[in-house]
């Protein structure tokens, strides 16, 4: 029996919902090369994907704390479209290694490691929805799906410049 891929598509044409669209597929559509009509880029720009959502294979990841990271990491690679957003949360070398990491404008999730038994490990277990602070008082910030418990906090907010100009 085939497994459910970890990911999903997100709806990309609902109104209101923006992802960064630009020009870039229009004007590069064709390039003139050697007085011939050639085809430049059929594509959006390159490296580009919109529309795809990993929460599925983030928390598959967390629900495998502990396991051996080649059993791991071969489950997952077989459920994927690519392997890239699988080290936006593990990381191979204890340098890279980040407590936790944003995977969307609210979402956050543990950093994941592997460490030197080949054992995937949480970076740091300490940190967890009680120890994050949301960014903005208008969104649900969650922490590996739990809401943030600490509230917003309006001394933290970036302080904006008052100068004008004339």
């Amino acid at each position: 029996m085939e497994k459910e891929p970890l990911y999903r598509k997100v709806n990309t044409t609902a109104r209101g919902v923006f992802h960064r669209f630009g020009a870039d597929f229009s004007t590069t559509r064709r390039s003139v090369n050697a007085g011939e009509m050639e085809l430049d880029a059929i594509s959006m720009k390159k490296g580009v994907r919109r529309g795809l959502d990993y929460t599925p294979l983030f928390r598959f990841l967390l629900s495998r704390v502990g396991k051996n990271w080649d059993e791991v990491y071969s489950e997952a690679v077989a459920r994927l479209d690519r392997n890239d957003p699988i080290f936006w949360m593990v990381a191979l070398r204890e340098a890279d290694a980040q407590e936790y990491f944003r995977s969307g404008e609210a979402s956050y999730f543990s950093g994941l490691k592997v460490d030197e038994a080949g054992v995937l490990r949480v970076v740091n277990p300490s940190v967890g929805p009680g120890s994050l602070v949301p960014q903005c008082p208008c969104c649900t910030h969650t922490f590996n799906g739990i809401k943030f418990t600490r509230p917003y906090d309006e001394s933290l907010r970036p302080q904006r410049s008052a100068t004008r100009l004339a």
